[in-house]
């Protein structure tokens, strides 16, 4: 693992990131999703990615951990639940714009992009609207903000629009209850990992205001099926088929929206990134990388596949 590092990406924002494997292999740029930071991508996970031939880059970002936590109030609980914010702090294009001058600032050329929840929403966008910057786009239990698909159950709404505790133990203890409701039925989890990682991100820089401001970005950003049909990176959607907070329906309304799309679809996860299901994650977006980059006959990550 590479020390956090800070990257100017333009627009007033600065990015905390740092990377793990070797700076030669073909570049993996690792994208999380809603209030969370890089730390939800285990450190293990991203080192067994790095050891399938990959230099994988997890960052936080805008509005989380150490990344820049933008001005401005964020939207209120009625305009979230009326779907209509204002004034919008900021949309997922801009997200994705910071994703992409990361990729830019860092010299990694064009890198196979891969997005969790929101994350998997930017890296849908980076690869619709920055081209360039991407070989190949994984989508994880994520959606296309279609308004019939993909949606959350109602016992799940508390975790969105509830107000998180300011304090390091009630932020604590919230983390591993939502947690709890939204991961992955079919798989055990390991309690003491997850609340070392609640504990961590609390330290590095929680943020509930950021956390609504995301939110009210994903809202804005409204339905972007129509966009999406424009993306040309090989595209894989993985999604749990227990996924309480992004139906599956949303799994396979993204493989739908982007031509040429393959879906992989999980027995017992949840929206979370279980470890027992990792051989069949990480083998899969292994596997997906690889192949884009023969496709291409990029000549250092042949020999690397």
């Amino acid at each position: 693992m590479g020390e956090e590092r800070l990257c100017d990406v333009g627009g007033g924002i600065t990015l905390c990131w740092e990377s793990f494997g070797d700076p030669a292999d073909p570049p993996m740029l690792l994208v999380q999703g809603l209030g969370m930071q890089m730390v939800a991508w285990p450190e293990e996970l991203c080192e067994q990615l790095a050891g399938h031939g990959f230099h994988v880059v997890r960052f936080d970002n805008r509005d989380a951990g150490r990344s820049t936590h933008v001005s401005g109030p964020p939207p209120s609980t009625w305009q979230l639940l009326r779907r209509r914010i204002d004034p919008v702090p900021y949309r997922l294009a801009d997200m994705a714009g910071d994703a992409a001058a990361l990729v830019r600032a860092l010299e990694l050329g064009p890198a196979h992009v891969v997005g969790v929840s929101m994350g998997g929403m930017i890296a849908q966008t980076v690869a619709a609207r920055h081209p360039s910057r991407v070989r190949s786009l994984t989508s994880i239990m994520s959606n296309t903000g279609a308004p019939l698909s993909g949606q959350p159950a109602l016992k799940t709404y508390p975790v969105l629009l509830g107000a998180a505790p300011t304090d390091r133990d009630g932020f604590i203890e919230r983390g591993v209850k939502t947690w709890t409701l939204i991961g992955s039925p079919g798989f055990a989890r390991d309690e003491l990992e997850l609340r070392a990682m609640v504990e961590l991100s609390f330290d590095r820089g929680a943020s509930p205001a950021g956390t609504a401001r995301q939110l009210g970005a994903i809202i804005a950003s409204g339905d972007r099926r129509r966009e999406l049909r424009g993306v040309q990176a090989p595209t894989l959607v993985i999604h749990g088929e227990a996924d309480k907070l992004v139906a599956p329906s949303g799994g396979r309304a993204t493989a739908k929206a982007i031509d040429g799309a393959k879906l992989v679809t999980i027995p017992g996860m949840g929206h979370d990134l279980p470890r027992g299901a990792w051989p069949r994650i990480i083998g899969a977006i292994a596997e997906h990388a690889h192949a884009a980059d023969v496709a291409a006959g990029d000549a250092p990550a042949v020999r690397a596949a």
